[in-house]
């Protein structure tokens, strides 16, 4: 279960324990449930009309981070309900990808945002058989903050505590690969090496920096920019990492039975995706507000304008999977040591995508030979 901030006022060893998330690999989760019901004003328009498929509700999965920003904005501005019609949108909030892909699995969703890493755990695990990749969402919007008093420099990360949100998530494994690449030796299982790699919850980590439990972290946002906020410095923008400075951080997921049995609801759900991020792309400021919005739904309070204002811009919303980046991202795990050499072929199944883009007559996208079998 995520860690209570109660456990920020304990000695700091044990701070540091009670911080600790359960590991991605494990399946753990049974005990900590699969998310939560959204509330009923998250979802701006009501169903109305004829069913798509004769469904009468699709339960999509999100998270409450700015990297969900189609999820947040496509609900708040209800534009996946108009493209749905008479069946309604049952919404429901997740803190960490394993919770959502175990719901996912057991059908308490059916269409979720979601990283690249949890994605392909949860296909590897399933053998090809739980999930099919259908869009790419969001690229970018994540960081390594640090305390600048303690670091200046990577290799000043030696002997530091680093927070990720939890153990081969896909922040876990960009910062286990980046701390590789730069030669320092860390067991990616414990965490413990020349640098600590601490997993912690995001609503958490913010609290663990400003008492020093922790030197720095590698998060998305809006988490980045409240470490910022409260006296972070950025030492590295993970774009800067990546080929054209593009790489998957969220991508839409389905289960596949549900793929298979209603097509047309899936095609809705991606028309609204595609014309949430258009009109995100065209209307920033709207965007961001309708994100904030939702957000202020979901927590019970709206980022400041000082956490909000970066980590927007810090984020580009795509409908491209970037599908060659999370073959890489799945390198970086084998790296790692977390997971082995998967097969990701059949991990996309682009061609409901590539309609909705045809008919909206915009050119599709390519899987990097991961498409359906």
């Amino acid at each position: 279960m995520p860690a209570s901030t109660r456990s920020i006022h304990r000695p700091a060893h044990r701070r540091l324990a009670a911080l600790a998330l359960l590991p991605l690999l494990a399946g753990g989760l049974g005990a900590c449930g699969y998310g939560s019901e959204a509330k009923d004003d998250t979802v701006k328009v009501a169903a109305k009309g004829k069913p798509v498929d004769g469904l009468s509700e699709v339960r999509l999965g999100y998270f409450p981070n700015l990297t969900h920003g189609t999820a947040l904005v496509g609900l708040e501005e209800g534009i996946f309900q108009k493209e749905l019609g008479g069946t309604e949108i049952k919404p429901q909030d997740f803190n960490a990808g394993p919770d959502e892909i175990e719901a996912l699995n057991s059908g308490a969703i059916d269409i979720g945002w979601i990283g690249p890493s949890p994605s392909i755990n949860g296909y590897v695990k399933s053998k090809g058989k739980s999930l099919r990749i259908i869009s790419g969402s969001a690229s970018g919007g994540v960081s390594l903050v640090v305390n600048p008093k303690k670091i200046k420099k990577v290799d000043d990360l030696r002997g530091r505590r680093i927070a990720t949100p939890q153990l081969g998530n896909t922040q876990d494994v960009a910062l286990l690969n980046f701390l590789a690449e730069k030669n320092f030796k860390v067991d990616a299982n414990s965490g413990k090496g020349d640098v600590t790699v601490t997993r912690t919850d995001n609503k958490v980590t913010p609290i663990a920096f400003k008492n020093g439990d922790i030197d720095g972290a590698w998060v998305p946002e809006p988490t980045a920019s409240k470490l910022v906020a409260d006296g972070g410095k950025v030492l590295l923008d993970e774009k800067d990492l990546w080929p054209g400075k593009k790489f998957v951080i969220t991508n839409i997921i389905v289960k596949q039975s549900f793929l298979e049995k209603h097509p047309k609801v899936v095609e809705a759900v991606l028309r609204g995706s595609v014309q949430t991020n258009q009109w995100i792309n065209d209307n920033p400021g709207k965007a961001k507000a309708a994100a904030n919005s939702q957000l202020e739904k979901l927590t019970g309070k709206p980022l400041p304008d000082e956490v909000i204002d970066p980590a927007w811009k810090s984020i580009d919303f795509t409908d491209d999977p970037l599908a060659a980046t999370l073959d890489a991202e799945a390198d970086h795990a084998v790296k790692a040591g977390l997971l082995e050499k998967p097969d990701l072929k059949g991990i996309y199944d682009l061609r409901p995508l590539n309609k909705v883009l045809v008919d909206a007559s915009q050119p599709g996208f390519g899987d990097a030979g991961l498409g359906t079998r």
